[in-house]
Order: structure tokens, then sequence, then C-alpha cells
């Protein structure tokens, strides 16, 4: 049915908007939570609206045999806990746009990820749009100029790589786990894993404003749990042969929607690396003759064509 061609479509495109709202909603709090305290507010709350989906759909959870299980946790660590410090952190150095800029190089590192370590190569394209996107990243790191804002590049890049791994994971382990209880276990993991910086959410909930809060809970609930459920939901039900390039929208509407709410706009050399990065994404992820299929499910998908999110 071609309504039903079009569920991932739409799944996808609610992801892309959510994960754009997220690097908003990370710089906009990020003044009164610190990266550690809102990496854990944001998985509190994600978790909790997760268990409650796990708890509608399943009625009591299943858990999966511990050869799936254990990469689950680790893909969880990796993916709620550590890649949400990195781009917390960044947010602190650089505007919401420049660090979309550079987070959404995942794609072309998920190829180089392919060639190193599942065999897949390295083509002529790929490593062509390797030296364009670091050349724009190289762009941008010369307009930040200074310690603080160079910090805030390799943060990025950082948050990137973590972006990268966690999705050639995530869809590997698609094929043995369904969506939900693979979201649902990670995020717990990534919950878990930043139960130390419990004492500075305690401090920072008390002394933030309300509204900053807000915007913790709305991190946890809808960039966190809703989004990710969407993009599960869409790469689990597509072969990935152009799902990356979905995520080409996020740096433009995190620039507009940061312009929109928070009043900031990257400096102009930086949009131009930004659209370097771009460009090298775009060329490394581009397969002549090649077209987006969204409802063939793939039993060994391509790394090369996997994303995860923010």
């Amino acid at each position: 049915m071609p309504s039903a061609k079009m569920l991932p479509v739409a799944a996808a495109s609610v992801t892309v908007v959510l994960w754009a709202s997220a690097f908003v909603g990370v710089r906009a709090v990020g003044h009164d939570y610190s990266p550690g305290a809102l990496a854990l507010g944001r998985q509190l709350f994600g978790s909790a609206a997760l268990t409650v989906f796990v708890l509608l759909r399943h009625g009591k959870p299943t858990m999966p045999d511990r050869r799936t299980l254990l990469p689950v946790l680790a893909w969880g660590v990796a993916w709620f806990g550590l890649y949400n410090l990195a781009l917390n952190s960044a947010e602190r150095h650089l505007d919401a746009g420049t660090t979309a800029l550079l987070v959404n190089l995942a794609p072309v590192l998920i190829g180089v990820l392919a060639g190193l370590l599942l065999s897949e190569g390295f083509p002529a394209r790929l490593m062509i749009g390797l030296a364009i996107a670091f050349a724009g990243v190289l762009l941008i790191a010369t307009t930040s100029s200074g310690r603080r804002n160079l910090t805030g590049v390799l943060l990025g890049l950082a948050a990137a790589l973590l972006y990268a791994g966690g999705a050639v994971t995530q869809k590997r382990l698609l094929i043995r786990i369904d969506p939900l209880t693979m979201t649902w276990l990670g995020c717990l993991a990534g919950t878990v894993f930043c139960l130390p910086f419990a004492p500075d959410l305690f401090r920072a909930v008390a002394a933030a404003p309300a509204t900053s809060t807000i915007g913790v809970a709305y991190l946890g609930l809808f960039p966190t749990a809703i989004a990710f459920l969407t993009w599960g939901y869409a790469l689990s039900r597509s072969s990935a042969g152009r799902l990356a390039a979905s995520t080409y929208a996020i740096p433009p509407l995190v620039i507009l929607l940061s312009w929109l709410l928070l009043d900031e706009v990257p400096l102009p050399l930086a949009l131009v690396g930004g659209a370097l990065c771009l460009t090298g994404v775009a060329v490394s992820t581009f397969r002549p003759g090649q077209h987006p299929s969204w409802v063939r499910p793939s039993k060994r998908p391509s790394a090369r064509a996997t994303v995860g999110a923010p």
C-alpha cells in the first residue's frame, strides 16, 4: 500500500525535526545544567517514557539472550551516555548550528569505520568526500579561533565519531532485536552510566529556572524517547540505501531554529565550512544508479548506509 510505504518516510521526518530541536534545546539549557547533569536528566525522562511504551506494547518485557543483550548495553552506554556528554560539552563552546554541522559528519565516518572494521573497502568517492568534509572542519576550526572554541570543535568531532559507531552497531543489532526493546535497554544503560552525575543534577534542579528543567524533560521525552523509536522503526523497515540523506536537513533546521529561538547563527566562514562538510557527506554517500528504498528490509545491510542520531 502506498500509505504503508510512506510510514518509514514519515517516521524518519519526525526524527529529523526532533533531533534538530535537540541541538537547540541543549544549547538553551546548557547554561543551567552541566553536561553530566543534562545527560542524566535527559536519560531519566527518556527511560521513564520508554518503559511506559514497553509495558503498553509487551505487558512484561522480554529480555534478549546474552549474545544480544551485552552489545545492546554497550551501544547504550556509547550512544546515550558518551555521545550526550560529548554533545552537551561541545555546545558549551560552540553555537548549536556549528555543532550540528560538525556532528553530521557522521555518515562519512560511518564509511571509514565500515572500511576499517567490516572490510567494506575505501572507494574513491568516500576518500574524496572525506577530504572535502575535513577541509570544512579545518575552516570551522580556523574560524572558531581561541582555545575554548577549538575545544568545542574537538568535542563535536568526538560526538560525530560516537554517532557513527552507534549507528553501525544499531543497524547490525536490529536484525536480532526489535527497535523499541533496543532503544529502551540502551537508554537504561546510558542512564546507569550517567548516575555518577546525580549530585550535579540535584543541585541543578534546585537552582535552575523552571523553563530549563522543562527543557530537560522535553529533551528526554521527544528527541530521546520518541525520536529514537521513530528512527528505529524507519531503520528496521528500510534498505537504508539513502537513509543517511535525510539527516542532511538537520543542520539547516538547527541554524533556522537557533536563529528564531536563541538569536544565534554561525559565523559566515563557519557556514562555508559547514557547507563543505555537507558536500563531503553527499559525495561520500552518493551511489550512481541507486535510489532510496524505504520498505525493503535489509538482512545484511551495508554499514555505509546506516545512520543514527543526536
